[in-house]
């Protein structure tokens, strides 16, 4: 297949991952060049891509399901990958496959409710990174919604700082065991050098958008 061919190939795999796998399996076979530097463009990306987000290989690998010696060979050109385990792969690292691929350096600027990354077993009923990919930023803003009596899980002292908006209800924040009541269209900003904990202990659900730096998803 010529180059002409099989930079069609690299256009499309960027739509969807029915075409992205036949991409895949069919590059590996053909026999040129080609394959080999696109192999190596994928490996030494995610390897960018994790460093950037701060992560080793072994919790990349914990976030994807996959195993840290996996994730090792990858990145050293090793081994061979499927559609299924490089979606997971990107989804850890908080990027769509789309921007995965592409090559352009025009940044985002503007993020819709489809970009929304929601996050589960995150203690809420709703937990939204609004900007994908944040995790290579410096900030980290995520929507919230609590339903009555849920909690975030306790965040423990690290580096950085913390700021929230309340959308609607009443959200509670703790700070080293003490406790405020934060009302719609009011904030909150403190250092996260201590324990802290926010919850919902009113009786309605509350919303806020909660900004950290740095990205701690």
């Amino acid at each position: 297949m010529g180059h002409k061919a099989l930079d069609r190939f690299v256009f499309v795999a960027i739509f969807g991952r029915s075409i992205l796998n036949l991409w895949i399996v069919y590059i590996k076979p053909c026999g040129t060049g080609q394959s080999a530097s696109m192999d190596l463009r994928i490996g030494s990306k995610i390897k960018s891509l994790r460093l950037r987000s701060d992560l080793t290989q072994d919790e990349l690998a914990r976030r994807a399901g996959l195993t840290k010696g996996f994730i090792s060979q990858l990145e050293n050109d090793q081994t061979s990958i499927g559609v299924d385990s490089l979606a997971d792969i990107v989804d850890a690292l908080g990027v769509s496959l789309s921007d995965f691929f592409s090559d352009s350096s025009q940044a985002q600027v503007v993020f819709g409710p489809k970009d929304r990354i929601s996050i589960e077993d995150s203690g809420a009923a709703k937990f939204q990174l609004l900007v994908p990919g944040s995790t290579n930023n410096i900030m980290d803003p995520v929507l919230i919604e609590l339903q009555p009596g849920e909690s975030l899980e306790r965040g423990e002292p690290h580096p950085g700082e913390q700021f929230g908006f309340v959308l609607a209800g009443t959200t509670s924040l703790e700070i080293n065991k003490t406790a405020f009541r934060v009302r719609p269209k009011h904030c909150f900003y403190f250092k996260s050098d201590s324990v802290h904990q926010i919850s919902n202990r009113g009786e309605r659900p509350t919303t806020l958008l909660w900004v950290v730096t740095p990205p701690q998803m």
